[in-house]
């Protein structure tokens, strides 16, 4: 079978991910070209150094000289083009949180397992070499866990999405999603919500979440807000174990970053070269549209962290 030498990208939406990250992250890889951009502003769009610009996102979805769609939408929006871009048969990339709940998830990966074509989230800091060695650390572990995540910031501007539920806002949904998803990987996807509460804002989106999710390999403490001082933590404990990932333990970036392990009460610092892993994750679907064998986060493990987030949510509005 011949591959196809290069992976043509199509992008929904032109935001500050997209220009920033993903973009780069297309012209720097070695198999890719970024095909055609489609947002409602064209300048942003071209900003983005396409080959071409459209305002049409279906059209980017039923493009024949398109190959993979990054959709970086509002989270409401996931969804609505996610579903057309699969039936067109277009490999897609879709920013975290995949839904605005698990039954969206659980729709997606029906469209893709029916075609065929291959959905994955956006949680790009799953590729960063750190966190796929903290997975590594703790598939050897037995025992009891003890960890504890979150992820905060203050200052979201008046008017952002990230403020309106109804488009998928909320610290839960924005940043929880890290600090659930680290759950998950110490604790496993099979987990249950012990409690959990919410501060919600004057716009009806929670402004802080906190909860204790529990499985049978230990306990989780996860908190997100977009009220409290800008912080980033992720800590491990086990009887013979213990990691800390170092801030910014979910958003390292074209940095060094560190891991701090204690093992059977020796310490030792494990340390990274500076990565970019959007460029891994590009490098990653890219390889999938081609046809070879690549790691992208399973679809599984998308919907199990979406089925937490509802969960979270359902215990903290009953409380």
């Amino acid at each position: 079978m011949t591959l196809p030498a290069t992976v043509r990208w199509g992008f929904l939406g032109a935001g500050v991910v997209a220009s920033r990250a993903l973009a780069p992250a297309v012209h720097s890889a070695d198999r890719a070209v970024l095909q055609v951009v489609a947002s409602r502003d064209a300048h942003r769009a071209a900003r983005l150094q396409p080959t071409r610009v459209c305002d049409s996102y279906e059209a980017v979805c039923r493009a024949e000289d398109v190959d993979v769609v990054y959709i970086s939408l509002p989270n409401a929006d996931h969804l609505r083009w996610v579903l057309p871009a699969i039936e067109s048969g277009k490999h897609v990339l879709c920013e975290k949180p995949l839904g605005m709940n698990a039954a969206e998830v659980a729709q997606m990966e029906a469209a893709s397992l029916s075609t065929g074509a291959r959905l994955v989230e956006a949680a790009w800091n799953r590729w960063h070499p750190r966190t796929r060695r903290v997975g590594e650390l703790l598939a050897a572990v037995n025992e009891p866990v003890a960890m504890r995540a979150w992820f905060t910031f203050a200052g979201v501007p008046v008017g952002n999405y990230r403020l309106d539920p109804a488009r998928g806002g909320g610290a839960l949904l924005d940043v929880g999603c890290y600090a659930v998803a680290a759950a998950l990987i110490a604790l496993g996807d099979a987990v249950e919500v012990e409690a959990a509460e919410q501060k919600v804002g004057v716009t009806g989106a929670d402004m802080t979440t906190s909860a204790t999710l529990t499985s049978l390999r230990g306990r989780a403490e996860v908190t997100a807000s977009f009220e409290l001082a800008e912080s980033q933590g992720w800590t491990i404990e086990t009887p013979w174990l213990h990691l800390d990932v170092e801030a910014p333990s979910f958003t390292s970036w074209r940095e060094p970053s560190r891991l701090r392990v204690v093992e059977n009460g020796v310490e030792r610092l494990e340390t990274f070269e500076s990565c970019d892993a959007y460029r891994l994750m590009v490098d990653s679907v890219s390889d999938l549209a081609r046809g070879l064998d690549a790691w992208v986060l399973p679809l599984s493990t998308s919907l199990a962290v979406a089925q937490t987030l509802d969960r979270i949510s359902a215990v903290a509005r009953a409380e």
